[in-house]
C-alpha cells in the first residue's frame, strides 16, 4: 500500500496485458501505471507545462484578451492531436495576436493554475537529487514563472517577439517543439551521464510523443486521443502525485509543496 484509499502496488511476474485490464475495470477512475521494478526511482524528470503541469492552455488563454480564443483553441486541439504541424500551426496562432497589448501576457498569468500534484512531484524528485526540468512548445515568459513557481532546476520554451509594448505576430526560430523536447530528454540526461532508463517524461500532446517513448518512463497524462494511443502508462483520472507512486514512493515520503511549508 503506497498511499491508502489512493495507490497500490501489485506484483506481476510478467508483463500485464493492458488492454484487457483497462477492459475489466469497465470505466471506472482507476489508472494503472505498468513499470519495471527495477531502477524505478528516476533521476532525471522533463515535463510539458500546458495541460500538465498548469491545467490549461496559455496561449488560447492569451488569445483570450484578443477575443480569439475559440478561433486559437480550435487550432491548439488540432496541433496537440498531431492533426497539423506544431510548428506551422505555433507561427499561425501567435501571428493572429499581433498588436496585443503585453499587459495580456500579464493578465493571463493571474489566469494560471497549477495541476493538482505538480509542487509535490518536483519538490519529492529534487530532494532525491533529480533534475527536474519543464520544457514547453509555449513561452519562456510563462515557464520561466511556473519554474519558479514550482522549484523546476531548469526551463526552456519558445521566445515571444515584441516591439517593447505589443506583440508582434511572430516567435523567434527555430521552435521548440517536439524534436527539442527530445534532444532536451537525451541532452541534459547524457550531461548527467545518466541512461535514458533513468528518466521521466511527462506530458498530453503530439509534440510530447517522441519524448515519452524515448524516456525510461513516458507517462501520458490525461493526454489526447493520438498520445494516449500510443503511450503505455496513462494517467487520465489521477492528479500528478500518480507520477510519484509510479516510482514506488510511499505517502510519506513526498515532500510538502512549497505553498503548504
Amino acid at each position: 500500500m503506497l498511499s491508502p484509499g489512493e495507490a497500490v502496488d501489485i506484483p506481476c511476474n510478467a508483463e500485464p496485458d493492458m488492454d484487457r485490464l483497462r477492459a475489466l475495470l469497465q470505466g471506472m477512475p482507476i489508472d494503472i501505471l505498468p513499470v519495471d521494478a527495477a531502477g524505478r526511482r528516476k533521476r532525471l524528470l522533463v515535463a510539458d507545462m500546458d495541460s500538465t503541469i498548469v491545467t490549461g492552455e496559455t496561449l488560447d488563454e492569451l488569445a483570450d484578451f484578443a477575443g480569439l480564443k475559440e478561433r486559437i483553441a480550435a487550432i491548439t486541439r488540432r496541433a496537440m492531436n498531431g492533426e497539423i504541424d506544431f510548428a506551422e500551426a505555433l507561427r499561425l496562432r501567435v501571428s493572429m495576436l499581433t498588436g496585443l497589448s503585453l499587459e495580456a501576457l500579464d493578465r493571463t498569468w493571474e489566469r494560471v493554475r497549477l495541476t493538482p500534484g505538480a509542487n509535490e512531484l518536483v519538490s519529492t524528485m529534487r530532494a532525491q537529487g533529480a533534475l527536474t526540468v519543464l520544457v514547453s512548445g509555449g513561452f519562456t515568459y510563462f515557464t520561466g514563472r511556473v519554474a519558479a513557481l514550482v522549484g523546476f532546476d531548469v526551463h526552456r520554451a519558445n521566445v515571444l517577439l515584441d516591439d517593447g509594448a505589443h506583440l508582434i505576430g511572430a516567435v523567434a526560430e527555430p521552435i521548440l517543439g517536439q524534436d527539442a523536447k527530445l534532444a532536451t530528454l537525451k541532452g541534459l540526461a547524457a550531461e548527467r551521464g545518466l541512461a535514458l532508463s533513468e528518466t521521466l517524461a511527462v506530458g498530453d500532446g503530439a509534440n510530447d510523443l517522441a519524448m515519452l517513448r524515448q524516456a525510461g518512463l513516458g507517462i501520458a497524462f490525461r493526454a489526447k486521443p493520438v498520445v494516449a494511443a500510443q503511450v503505455r502508462a496513462r494517467v487520465d483520472h489521477a492528479d500528478l502525485r500518480a507520477l510519484l507512486f509510479a516510482q514506488g514512493y510511499r505517502a510519506e515520503e513526498i515532500a510538502s509543496s512549497p505553498a503548504a511549508e
